[in-house]
């Protein structure tokens, strides 16, 4: 699966981790950024790209990190044809919903939250999840789309 990934100073060294083992895993990623730790750079500057990336790319994925993952996320879903869920913690039961109900097309990370072990868990069952197809579901994501 063709991944696009970017984060911020505070995502930059789980980044670096995960764009690693996205590759062990056989998938195609493309790093958009930060490529060096820069501690006063601007996340838009790099979930941006991904966003935008992902948006023209139906079939990829995006993964986005940051401190909460907050603010990350509500920049990717500026992007028309956008839908980031947020993982920080917690249930991973989060992440499969926002991918069967909610077709979520990125994931944003709060890495300041999360482990790297559950970061890797949780990005491996994102990416397995399929869109679950039902009906309703599919109907709200269209007036999401619109």
């Amino acid at each position: 699966m063709k991944i696009f990934i970017g984060t911020d100073h505070a995502g930059f060294e789980l980044k670096e981790t995960l764009v690693s083992f996205l590759r062990e895993l056989g998938h195609d990623v493309e790093d958009l950024g930060a490529h060096t730790f820069e501690a006063l750079d601007d996340y838009p500057d790099f979930i941006r790209p991904v966003a935008e990336a992902v948006a023209r790319d139906t079939e990829a994925r995006g993964i986005i990190l940051g401190g909460s993952g907050q603010g990350e996320a509500m920049c990717a879903n500026r992007v028309k044809g956008v839908r980031a869920a947020v993982y920080y913690g917690g249930a991973v039961d989060i992440v499969v919903l926002s991918r069967e109900h909610n077709n979520a097309n990125i994931l944003s990370l709060g890495a300041r939250f999360i482990e790297e072990d559950e970061a890797k868990e949780v990005v491996r069952v994102w990416l397995d999840t399929p869109f679950g197809g039902e009906e309703k579901h599919a109907r709200r994501i269209a007036k999401l789309d619109k």
